[in-house]
């Protein structure tokens, strides 16, 4: 008799085993979905940080796959987004460090202050990566197509009008002629400028503080300059948000740049209400609430399930230690023999809650994104690539490392997870649902506290925790943030 599972035997491979001993570059990087830094080629840290922040945002990805310029034309901008292209596609296929030289080139004869030399002539100077960041944004904004969507203005809509850019709308009032009429104007904007004073602690504030100013202008009613109070709200949200902190500044007195140490937290979940204007409050309160709701439910459903996890390994425990003492009783030969149950730790508490299983955790999250989509405004629906919720959650920084302005080191850090939710996503467009049900659990218990970072370091690539990136809020020579990349929160 043969005991064992009945059922159908195991399959052979269907193709071929391929070694890794025996792969190549491009087929190695595409099996390990490996990271790999960009060279450091004279002081262009800057650019290299910005890069790889900037591959965060998949969209990008699959905008710059359908761009079809090449290197070789008169367009300097179409040249630097056939540049990145290949950049990116190369990074893809390589499981080394990899020179930009290509895009280096280009992006100094679009924009030739990254060509400056050092005050010595031996080699090129640091530059900022903030205003490398602005320089490539605006390129792509030139040259690269919208991706489709439901609505038919998206066929004429660049990538970064759609993705990257908001919407600001400015009202100038002044206190010194109270009958002259407040002007109005609308500007879009690709980056959030985060101002620091002597008394900003944390992000929300500093934003705040560069929305709401004054400045002088002259006043048509008065025939003079005038103090004018000018305060920006934001009625177009994009999906990714580019934050600024304005760390670097002009001090007339020694007449040299200078950098701003201050401590100033920032959030992994941004919460943009603050910065709206109420016409775009009204929009997205539906489904900014809705989202906080779902993730309220869910924290509560994971606690129940860690519970009932903690409380399983406890009885599996006390068996196992009920099972050990029967077994020295029965050799000892003279103990009385326990009561069903007892010592087994199985004790149930109904207010615990039962925790749904893992088929029935995934049909209600499914239930979850049907109800947000549902509670989003039609106007937003319609509008690719915005934000409709106005929720936000961190995955990328550039970080500043050092005291002087115009040296230093930059840094770019971006979260791991990015990878498998790529993934994730082709295999689910590809039909795949069913390859997940065995990745769910891992997904489902899943914590802040397991959440992982890249960390590039040039062409050092390491992984850090949750930690580490709580750390880069300044107030020291160490890495401090400087750019953050932001994008619409996703359940």
């Amino acid at each position: 008799m043969v005991i064992g599972t009945a059922g159908e035997l195991p399959k052979a491979p269907e193709g071929p085993i391929t070694f890794i001993e025996d792969m190549t570059d491009s087929e190695l990087a595409l099996a390990t979905k490996s990271r790999v830094g960009l060279t450091n080629l004279g002081n262009t840290c800057y650019l290299n940080s910005t890069l790889q922040v900037l591959r965060a945002i998949p969209e990008l990805q699959t905008a710059l796959g359908h761009f079809d310029g090449g290197l070789g034309g008169a367009d300097g901008e179409r040249n630097l987004t056939a540049a990145l292209r290949d950049l990116y596609k190369n990074l893809s296929q390589t499981t080394e460090p990899f020179p930009p030289f290509a895009f280096l080139t280009i992006l100094r004869q679009v924009a030739p202050q990254f060509a400056e030399m050092t005050r010595d002539g031996h080699g090129f100077a640091q530059q900022d990566a903030e205003e490398v960041w602005v320089r490539i944004i605006q390129a792509l904004q030139n040259s690269l197509h919208g991706l489709s969507g439901e609505a038919a203005a998206d066929a004429s809509r660049k990538f970064v009008e759609q993705y990257l850019t908001g919407h600001m709308v400015i009202k100038r009032s002044t206190s010194e002629a109270p009958d002259e009429p407040a002007s109005m104007s609308k500007d879009p904007f690709s980056i959030l400028q985060c101002n620091i004073s002597s008394t900003t602690n944390e992000m929300t504030s500093g934003i705040l503080d560069s929305l709401n100013q004054q400045i002088e202008k002259t006043s048509s009613t008065l025939n003079r300059t005038a103090v004018y109070d000018e305060v920006s709200r934001i009625d177009r949200l994009p999906a990714y948000l580019a934050t600024h902190f304005v760390r670097f500044y002009w001090r007339r007195d020694i007449n040299k740049k200078t950098k701003i140490m201050r401590k100033v937290k920032f959030p992994f979940v941004l919460d943009a209400l603050p910065f709206l204007t109420e016409e775009l409050k009204e929009k997205v309160k539906g489904t900014n609430g809705m989202v906080k709701q779902v993730e309220k439910e869910r924290d509560e459903r994971a606690k129940i399930r860690r519970r009932a996890k903690a409380r399983r390994v406890a009885e599996e425990k006390a068996k196992r230690e009920a099972k050990d003492g029967d077994v020295e009783m029965k050799e000892s030969g003279g103990a009385e023999e326990k009561k069903e149950g007892e010592g087994s730790g199985a004790v149930e508490d109904p207010k615990l809650g039962v925790p749904l299983s893992e088929e029935e955790e995934l049909a209600e999250r499914a239930k979850e994104r049907k109800q947000i989509q549902e509670s989003v405004h039609p106007d937003l629906a319609l509008d690719t690539g915005c934000n409709a919720s106005a929720l936000y959650e961190l995955v990328g920084v550039v970080t500043h490392k050092g005291a002087a302005a115009d040296a230093g080191h930059y840094i770019s850090w971006v979260r791991k997870d990015l990878d498998e939710e790529t993934q994730h996503n082709i295999e689910v467009n590809a039909g795949e649902e069913q390859s997940q049900r065995g990745k769910g659990k891992e997904k489902l218990d899943k914590t802040e506290a397991d959440e992982e970072w890249y960390k590039f370091d040039d062409d050092k690539v390491s992984v850090v925790g949750r930690d580490k990136i709580q750390a880069l809020d300044g107030g020291g020579e160490d890495s401090v943030a400087y750019i953050l990349l932001y994008r619409s929160k996703k359940l």
